[in-house]
């Protein structure tokens, strides 16, 4: 698939900076690294963005997250491998990702509040809101991820 636009980022190099910046100050926060890293990839499978389910899968495995995991992120409700702070995590990921379906169930906050303090909260809600903007933006302007042959050289997203 071609990209419809070459270096998004080289078209709005203010606007990515600070994005980038909120991005830097969620991973300096509370949140585990491998948490934040599950919760972007099921909201990318969710949206379909195949740039960022490639980056957040290498990530995923970077932060020492298992195969099996990774794999099965997609069915979590089904599986006994995810802790319960992970499933209220993924559930929180899952409604604000598909809000106009559903809005923020009580059922979904309430879980989330049971497993994170109000500061996480905040933190985890931040970056759902992170990657599904990043996801808008590679699935809008068809972002080629780093493994497909037509990527060719381009500029490198560690954050989203």
């Amino acid at each position: 698939m071609d990209p419809r636009v070459t270096n998004p980022y080289a078209h709005a190099p203010a606007a990515v900076k600070a994005l980038m910046a909120v991005e830097a100050s969620l991973r300096a926060g509370a949140l585990e690294h491998g948490l934040l890293e599950l919760v972007k990839l099921r909201a990318s499978q969710i949206n379909g963005c195949a740039y960022c389910i490639a980056l957040h899968a290498s990530a995923a495995r970077k932060a020492g997250e298992s195969e099996m995991r990774i794999h099965l992120l997609n069915a979590w409700r089904e599986s006994g491998l995810y802790s319960p702070r992970e499933r209220a995590a993924l559930a929180w990921t899952e409604a604000l990702t598909r809000l106009a379906e559903g809005g923020a169930p009580e059922a979904d906050y309430g879980a989330l509040a049971a497993e994170f303090g109000e500061a996480e909260q905040v933190q985890l809600t931040l970056q759902i809101g992170m990657i599904n903007l990043w996801n808008r933006l590679q699935v809008g302007l068809r972002g080629v991820h780093a493994d497909d042959p037509a990527s060719g050289p381009g500029p490198s997203r560690d954050a989203a």
